[in-house]
């Protein structure tokens, strides 16, 4: 072998080392947390942010705390810190069926209320940054307004909170989050993702719901690849990051979304037991703590895996329902897609649908089974 063939040989085997490296990296899991009459148990060393969820804004573009619990889980998640110190606590502010965006970006005086009041909540209770979850911008929703420039006017809200938690993190000596949660296809088509990408920290990327009461027929909700059978432009989890990936957003700024719920369907068709067919009821969601005591403890219930999705579906062939959700493994198989792909980490929805940590377990078992980058 000559010297030039060895240094050749040499160097690729250091760049298969650093890419190595980087998919082998410990990742990052986000868990939302809904507000309630009491704050959960949460163990605060198995998580490295909590979204609460949710902030709302107002008429007025004023983003508050709606219900006269959220000051006190919120206090009740940021003491978790004294336990686990590396733990941040972050308000999301948005969600489904939560409106006043458009209005609030539509112009720089709006946005400074949006981001005063904003940073006015992340000081009074000391968090560590903000994820804005507007679902979705230009796209109508229940009762909530949009407008083509909602694209352009995002973008400027989104660097405008860059700068003044900068601002404020070089007053308090700390680094403060700014996140986004969202999602891909039509979804995405008001978000100009190179440009955003550089304000923020990460993506918490929603890739479940892809099948419920709005589709023609029955699907895994969560799944990771494509199914057979399914229509060329089926939704799953690959596409979606592909999206992104394609967009010009970092892969370590994507978060793979992971659902702690099934989507139930009614009625359905009995072909391929139930998988891909069509239904008359959409019986809703179902956590997986229902799941696991549930249907997974029932005789008829059959417990099916699509190989190729990487997706599990629970099966009633004397009622015809169908549930679709996340389970172990089907998390397992997403932890090795997240290393072959350097995705940035995990976000789950969401934490008391978990059945004692039981999925977030197999989410800290995977991170935790990686060195340190």
């Amino acid at each position: 072998m000559s010297v030039r063939a060895a240094a050749r040989g040499w160097l690729a085997l250091a760049l298969l080392a650093c890419v190595s490296a980087v998919q082998a990296a410990p990742y990052r899991i986000v868990g939302y947390v809904v507000d309630g009459p009491q704050a959960p148990s949460i163990s605060p060393g198995k998580l490295d942010v909590v979204n609460f969820a949710f902030a709302q804004v107002d008429a007025a573009h004023r983003v508050f705390l709606p219900g006269a619990t959220a000051p006190d889980t919120l206090r009740a998640l940021t003491a978790l810190r004294a336990r686990q110190p590396s733990l941040r606590i972050v308000l999301s502010i948005g969600g489904w069926g939560a409106g006043h965006f458009s209005e609030a970006v539509a112009d720089a005086q709006a946005r400074k209320v949006f981001a005063d009041s904003a940073i006015a909540l992340l000081r009074q209770y000391d968090l560590d940054g903000l994820d804005i979850d507007w679902e979705y911008p230009t796209l109508p929703g229940p009762g909530i307004s949009h407008d083509p420039s909602d694209r352009r006017h995002f973008t400027l809200l989104l660097e405008s909170l860059r700068q003044r938690l900068d601002a404020e993190g070089a007053a308090t000596s700390r680094h403060y989050l700014l996140t986004i949660a969202a999602a891909e296809g039509e979804f995405a088509q008001g978000l100009e993702l190179a440009r955003i990408a550089g304000s923020l920290d990460w993506i918490n990327l929603m890739t479940y719901d892809f099948y419920g009461s709005l589709t023609p027929t029955t699907g895994h909700h969560a799944g990771l690849a494509p199914t057979a059978g399914a229509p060329a432009a089926a939704r799953n989890a690959q596409a979606a990051v592909d999206e992104y990936l394609a967009a010009g957003v970092p892969a370590d700024k994507i978060h793979l979304g992971v659902a702690f719920y099934g989507r139930r369907f009614g009625d359905v068709a009995a072909a391929r037991d139930g998988l891909l067919q069509t239904f008359q009821s959409d019986g809703g969601f179902i956590s997986w703590r229902e799941i696991a005591e549930g249907p997974l403890t029932q005789k008829a219930w059959t417990r099916h895996w699509d190989a190729q999705a990487q997706a599990p579906w629970l099966w009633n062939a004397a009622t015809h329902q169908l549930i679709s959700y996340d389970d172990p493994q089907s998390l397992r198989a997403k932890i090795d897609y997240v290393a072959r792909k350097g995705l940035g980490g995990f976000m789950y929805w969401e934490y008391r649908q978990d059945r004692d940590e039981q999925l977030l377990d197999v989410l800290v078992q995977g991170r935790d089974a990686r060195p340190e980058r």
